[in-house]
């Protein structure tokens, strides 16, 4: 069968897919090589958190789980009027519906092995999910939350109804849910204003999470602050994403350019698997990060909060037939 995947060379998947995998051992051993003289840039994708439980957009050998996926995301906060339509309020109320899961995950062994490397100095950055209006207020996201709760006591007790039972709609990658199945209509979901809009005398409901949606621009000063971290780097180490989005492949791009060595971590085929200069190890990250940090870190290993976030995290990814191609409960 022809595989395909949006972003990735047909040559790429092909040779990726034959492409043998190294030990436990050896890969363990050659990221613990590539990280040891430190300073090292990382840059993250959705597969990073698929051991919380929380799916990738992509399978093991890098195509959609579902081909006909479409990120319900790239309308709740679009570029057009769409935001004042009907289906602008679905996808609000599918990202209601959907954010629980999400807020709800918990971080893995992977999230942890990196917070012992930012610990002790490898890692400085630390990006957050929040949420801001088309005018640029941002609020937090459970706050946003509950006020959408406040704003919608139905849906709120549909929601609550839900989670008790263990019939939740199954949550997408970005949060989204398909609930369409079910027949429920969406005209009565109410956006509240935001407060600091109305401060200003202006009414306001357009919000969005402070994240780059797949079709959205990134804003300049983001851009120009990631390639400020790769300019400052001595090495890049990509884990958990095929890169298919250029943004990320720029960024890659960056640090070859000034001849920085960079290490890709991912399971399954990415875009830069034909370029020489980078070293490929395909593998899953929550199977060999943790040791890496041990293995890199030495005897700061055992210092207290180190040890104890080197001891953290849980495995539970979804399970292997949950393809993403139909809806279901969570669970």
């Amino acid at each position: 069968m022809r595989i395909t995947v949006p972003g990735i060379p047909q040559a790429i998947l092909s040779a990726a897919l034959t492409a043998p995998r190294i030990s436990r051992a050896e890969a363990i051993d050659q990221i613990a090589t590539f990280i040891e003289p430190g300073n090292v840039a990382v840059l993250t994708g959705a597969g990073v958190s698929v051991d919380s439980g929380i799916r990738a957009y992509r399978g093991h050998d890098g195509r959609y789980m579902n081909p006909n996926y479409k990120c319900g995301c790239e309308t709740a906060y679009p570029r057009t009027p769409l935001a004042l339509t009907g289906k602008g309020h679905n996808f609000r109320l599918r990202s209601y519906l959907g954010y629980p899961p999400v807020r709800d995950a918990l971080p893995n062994t992977t999230h942890f092995a990196i917070a012992a490397l930012q610990h002790t100095g490898t890692i400085s950055q630390l990006i957050t999910q929040k949420v801001h209006c088309s005018r640029g207020h941002t609020i937090d996201r459970d706050t946003f939350q509950d006020w959408l709760s406040s704003a919608n006591p139905k849906w709120r007790d549909y929601a609550d109804e839900m989670e008790r039972t263990g019939t939740q709609p199954r949550t997408n990658p970005d949060g989204d849910v398909a609930v369409e199945h079910l027949g429920i209509s969406y005209s009565d979901f109410l956006i509240p204003d935001c407060p600091k809009c109305l401060a200003e005398s202006h009414h306001n409901t357009v919000h969005k999470p402070q994240v780059v949606f797949f079709g959205e621009s990134i804003p300049q000063a983001i851009k120009d602050e990631s390639y400020r971290l790769i300019d400052v780097c001595d090495r890049l180490l990509v884990i958990g994403t095929t890169l298919a989005t250029y943004s990320a492949f720029r960024l890659l791009r960056h640090a070859l350019d000034q001849r920085k060595p960079v290490m890709v971590l991912n399971v399954g085929p990415t875009r830069a698997d034909t370029v020489p200069e980078i070293q490929k190890i395909d593998y899953p990250s929550g199977l060999v990060l943790r040791d890496v940090a041990r293995l890199v870190l030495g005897a700061q290993a055992e210092e207290e909060a180190v040890h104890q976030m080197l001891q953290s995290g849980i495995v539970r990814p979804p399970q292997d037939n949950d393809d993403d191609r139909a809806p279901r409960a969570a669970g």
